[in-house]
């Protein structure tokens, strides 16, 4: 089996990530008919994925580390099935609740270990692209979720809508059960064979397993000697993780996932008319987060991620603004500005997938010290995930009393201040090795 056809398989776990992310967007009118929903049930209801997404993203390192990385993807997909599952069959909300409660913790777990197995199983040149391989699988998951959600629209087919969620969870268990363990984390137990093994079946080349096993155990040696030493140099570890979580917290709190779960219901009060409509425009969003999220991978290594960060703050922050003004002065009337509404929309998500999107998810690999790199990692994903459930509780609950435009601006307003933020404490790291990068903090300190 090909690298490329290994990594396409692990990748799906960012796929699953990104469906089950987006598909609640199609399923809420629905839902809200079926089940009488309040907007603070609504909002409960999203959020119940999110609040499982947390609990995984809390467990996923520590799990990782002592089962495997392989072992644990393979109970992420049956996790994933049998929310999926769950969520389909369900006849009262309590079991609704419990299926995408399952369905976040998948969420959680593959946030984490998705990229964590594609970086230790590609070979060192591609590494980069292929971990940007899952943030372009997730956008294709919420493109996809709304794709589907359109289709099936017009039949109140929200229980299919949720139920084929399974479907790639069941692929990505099967298409796993062959692959590799990865050998780094088999290095690390101390399984050297076992490794080189493996190795060999992701190289295909007995010069270059054997290169790579010793540079990989002279890494994990280095590794030991960096954590003994480290409780001279935990100060070290005090800027990046300000850093790690003040992203991870203005990559939610700016209000990107409002967009991904709740924009059938934006368009709606935009005036752009039938359910199924309003899920097709989302479809047309989803496409550009797909895009815009292909052309931050060719910009990447080139432009810088400070850069891509800055622009794309900027971006969101007028996007929002001219969201906010569409709504104020009408747009639930339709028209001309209730298509300035969507086109703001569309712009807000362009800038959002090129800067904060990808851009975040590649700091927190490179910015923590060896030593606490799996530390910091999780308490950053923790963070993204707490502060996307709060935005998914109270979007509703902001539109319901302040109404649309002071919502907007409010999310506009954290925009600023995630720009100033950036500008004042992230790095570039465009070009350095994790090493370099590690040495740089040692000045700061």
């Amino acid at each position: 089996m090909s690298y490329t056809m290994i990594a396409f398989i692990a990748a799906l776990g960012g796929l699953l990530f990104g469906y089950d992310t987006g598909v609640i967007s199609g399923a809420l009118p629905f839902l809200k008919d079926e089940f009488q929903l309040d907007p603070l049930m609504l909002g409960s209801l999203t959020s119940s994925a999110l609040a499982g997404a947390a609990i995984g993203a809390t467990v996923a390192g520590g799990l990782a580390d002592k089962y495997g990385r392989k072992p644990v993807i393979l109970i992420v997909a049956v996790i994933f099935f049998t929310g999926a599952i769950i969520s389909a069959i369900a006849t009262v909300l309590s079991v609704l609740v419990i299926g995408r409660i399952l369905v976040g913790i998948g969420i959680g777990v593959a946030s984490m270990l998705t990229p964590l197995y594609l970086a230790e199983t590609a070979p060192p040149a591609q590494r980069g692209a292929l971990v940007s391989l899952n943030q372009l699988m997730i956008t294709v998951g919420i493109l996809v979720s709304y794709l589907v959600g359109y289709l099936l629209a017009q039949g109140n087919g929200w229980r299919w809508m949720l139920g084929l969620g399974a479907l790639p969870g069941l692929v990505l268990f099967v298409g796993m059960l062959p692959l590799p363990e990865s050998p780094r984390w088999l290095a690390g137990m101390g399984r050297t064979e076992e490794a080189r093994d493996m190795l060999l079946v992701l190289r295909r080349n007995h010069q270059a397993a054997d290169e790579e096993l010793h540079q990989l155990r002279s890494d994990l040696q280095r590794e030991e000697r960096v954590k003994r030493m480290a409780h001279l140099k935990e100060s070290r570890l005090d800027r990046p993780m300000i850093i790690g979580v003040g992203l991870a917290i203005f990559q939610q709190v700016t209000g990107i996932n409002t967009v991904i779960y709740f924009a059938p219901t934006i368009f709606k009060a935009a005036g752009l008319g039938s359910t199924s409509a309003t899920i097709l425009a989302t479809a047309g969003i989803g496409a550009v987060n797909v895009l815009m999220t292909l052309v931050a991978i060719k910009l990447i290594d080139n432009a810088g991620r400070r850069a891509l960060l800055l622009t794309g703050l900027a971006g969101m922050t007028v996007s929002l603004v001219v969201l906010g003004l569409g709504f104020m002065m009408g747009a639930e009337g339709g028209g001309a500005l209730g298509w300035v509404t969507a086109l703001s929309l569309a712009a807000y998500v362009g800038f959002f997938a090129i800067g904060l999107g990808p851009v975040f998810w590649l700091l927190i690999a490179e910015i923590f010290p060896l030593a606490t790199r799996g530390r910091g990692t999780s308490a950053a994903t923790f963070a993204n995930w707490a502060s996307n459930l709060v935005v998914a509780l109270t979007f509703l609950l902001l539109i319901d009393s302040i109404g649309p435009p002071s919502t907007f601006f409010l999310y506009a307003a954290l925009s600023v201040v995630a720009f100033i933020f950036t500008y004042r404490l992230v790095p570039e790291t465009k070009g350095k090795t994790l090493e370099q990068i590690e040495a740089d903090w040692e000045t700061v300190a």
